[in-house]
C-alpha cells in the first residue's frame, strides 16, 4: 500500500512529526515479537538467544532490503532514520519475546 501512496487507515501516522518511524518501530518490532515467538516455541530444544538473534539478523535483512528498494518508487523515500526506527524496533520485539519465553 505504501509502494502505491495508499495507506488508507494508516495515513494518520503522517499527521504528526516522526510518526512513520513510529509506524516502523511498532511494525517490525511486533513482526519480529511474533516470528521469534513462532521459532521458539518450534524448535525448543535449542538456544533461545540464538534462535532469536537468527531471526533478528534474517528480518534485518530484510527490512534493509525493502528500505534499499525504496529508491526505485516515486512515491517513497530511503531513509536512514527509517532503517535505524525498523531496526530499534525488530531489537525492541526480539527482547520481548525472550522475556515472554521464559
Amino acid at each position: 500500500m505504501a509502494d502505491r501512496g495508499q495507506l488508507g487507515p494508516l495515513e494518520f501516522l503522517y499527521d504528526f512529526p516522526y510518526g512513520d518511524k513510529f509506524g516502523h518501530f511498532i511494525l517490525f518490532g511486533l513482526l519480529n515479537l511474533f516470528f521469534t515467538l513462532a521459532f521458539l516455541r518450534a524448535l525448543p530444544n535449542r538456544n533461545s538467544y540464538r534462535v532469536a538473534l537468527a531471526v533478528g539478523l534474517i528480518l534485518a535483512l530484510a527490512i534493509a532490503a525493502e528500505e534499499y528498494s525504496q529508491l526505485y518508487f516515486s512515491t517513497r523515500t530511503f531513509d536512514l532514520i527509517d532503517l535505524a526506527a525498523s531496526y530499534l524496533g525488530v531489537l525492541a520485539g526480539g527482547w520481548v519475546a525472550l522475556r515472554l519465553q521464559k
